[in-house]
């Protein structure tokens, strides 16, 4: 497994990154699809053993349920220096006042309770999952300086947002000497490329470690039109995010099963390779809940498409509404 640098961090981090969040209690969560802890113990041994070292999770995941799986199994079949754990802040944890965002009162809760969850005493990368447009951004950016300041935290990175809004979170911190953003984790894949017109060339520019989420589309990258599967029928999010769009992605989807073919590999190697030679990405945040997953996910590694492939499965795009920086 390569291992590569994430942005202009030391911090080294595999060229995959393992999502957790198909990991949980589902009767805890909107998702009835995601696996127990005995079944996601067992991903994240294979994981680990495939020599992937970062793992992807949030403290919304399953309503923290997530992390208390992943924290469990790292603490049993791996280093805790060699890993790298990445969570997130921002959605509701609880009712009432105070219950979600990005306040220095939520933060400074939420962290905590994060790594209370994970067992551990620090966080490698603690992002914002979203954000905040009832805080300013001058309270967030100070509360998590103030974590990396106390230990609690060793980089800080965002999530899902415009680029102005980046932009200036990093101005802000630049500005009062605070920890800046190192990483981006933004909704790309081939059937939504929306992030190319003004983020990636922002963290190109800004050695910013990118680490894209969805890099399959929840799987409509990889499978037959109208083929179903119980998140397909159940993941109103995965809804929200592709159903408007699925005729004009489907161009997009067969051209994909064509190279897949052409290659005789399966479709997610067109779909990954794709996203692994598109500049700035790090590492894609791959989701895994059955053991084939990952098998092709560090196989695709080894997959490089042509520029006329890749012209190829770009040129039917067509531009979509703004998913994710909502």
């Amino acid at each position: 497994m390569e291992q590569v640098k994430l942005g202009n961090t030391g911090l080294d981090v595999s060229r995959i990154c393992l999502g957790c969040m198909g990991f949980g209690i589902a009767e805890r969560w909107e998702h009835p699809w995601v696996i127990n802890e005995e079944q996601s113990r067992s991903i994240i041994q294979q994981a680990l053993e495939m020599g992937i070292n970062f793992f992807d999770t949030a403290n919304v995941y399953s309503d923290g349920t997530s992390e208390e799986f992943v924290g469990r199994a790292l603490k049993d079949f791996a280093n805790r220096d060699e890993v790298v754990i990445a969570t997130k802040v921002y959605f509701p944890m609880h009712k009432g006042p105070n219950g979600a965002g990005l306040s220095r009162k939520s933060i400074m809760t939420e962290i905590d309770n994060s790594l209370k969850r994970l067992g551990t005493d620090y966080v490698d990368l603690y992002q914002i999952h979203r954000w905040d447009y009832k805080t300013s951004i001058e309270e967030t950016m100070e509360a998590l300086h103030d974590l990396v300041k106390a230990g609690k935290v060793r980089y800080i990175g965002a999530s899902a947002m415009y680029a102005w809004q980046f932009l200036k979170a990093q101005n802000v911190a630049e500005k009062h000497g605070w920890t800046r953003f190192v990483s981006m984790q933004n909704h790309l894949n081939l059937i939504y490329r929306e992030e190319e017109r003004e983020i990636l060339p922002l963290c190109r520019e800004e050695n910013i470690g990118v680490i894209p989420y969805s890099p399959l589309a929840s799987g409509r990258l990889t499978r037959d039109q109208g083929e179903k599967t119980l998140r397909a029928e159940t993941d109103q999010t995965q809804k929200r995010k592709y159903d408007t769009m699925a005729g004009a992605d489907q161009v997009i989807v067969d051209r994909v099963t064509e190279l897949a073919i052409k290659h005789g590999v399966p479709r997610s190697h067109i779909a990954l390779a794709w996203l692994l030679q598109k500049q700035p990405v790090t590492a894609p945040i791959v989701g895994a809940t059955k053991p084939y997953h990952l098998e092709e996910a560090v196989t695709a590694l080894s997959l490089r498409l042509t520029s006329e492939e890749i012209a190829y499965v770009e040129e039917p795009y067509v531009p979509h509404a703004v998913v994710g920086a909502l």
